[in-house]
């Protein structure tokens, strides 16, 4: 027999717009809605945990020093638009 993995049920209100769309994408991928939640969860929390992983590394960064200066950088975006723009200050 196949070994299940330990779940958890989440109950949560959900406005029925939004559960009308997970009730038809199910239909179309021939998915339960608990498959759609889950993949939709998954990759929420993968963007979130990305999110704060570069946050505490450019935090790092400016904690080190490595920053570029804000000028430096209004300069180069203001010369995007020229014939001949700034090289990306570093």
């Amino acid at each position: 027999m196949a070994q299940i993995s330990d779940t958890k049920v989440f109950t949560a209100h959900v406005p029925l717009p939004l559960a009308e769309k997970v009730d038809q994408m199910a239909v179309r991928l021939e998915r339960s809605r608990g498959w759609i939640v889950k993949q939709a969860l998954t990759a929420w929390i993968d963007r979130e945990e990305e999110y704060s992983r570069m946050t505490r590394e450019g935090l790092s960064d400016v904690d080190a020093g490595r920053v570029i200066d804000h000028q430096a950088v209004e300069a180069w975006a203001d010369s995007l638009d020229a014939d001949a723009p700034l090289p990306a200050p570093r």
